[in-house]
């Protein structure tokens, strides 16, 4: 896999989770709203808040956390990022 391809991918997973977040705040918006029209006492939102909510979670870590894996080009560009930090 060359370094577009791996860009690409990358920018894939990030534009997903904006995706997926956008849908998420949107469509947890409209339940809250509802939940307080007909039943205001209990407020069953918070399940799919949760819930979804750990999903949305798993996307953000593999879009911004776990980018590479791990794989042997993370840990050449980490050898770099720290080399440069050491010379200022």
């Amino acid at each position: 896999m060359n370094d577009y391809d791996r860009a690409a991918e990358r920018v894939d997973k990030k534009i997903k989770f904006y995706n997926e977040l956008k849908a998420y705040v949107v469509v947890n918006a409209v339940l809250a709203i509802i939940n307080f029209f007909v039943s205001p006492f209990f407020w069953w939102v918070l399940f799919p808040v949760f819930f979804w909510g750990i999903g949305i979670l798993v996307d953000f870590f593999k879009a911004f956390i776990f980018v590479d894996n791990y794989s042997e080009e993370y840990r050449k560009r980490k050898i770099t990022e720290e080399m440069e930090k050491m010379k200022l």
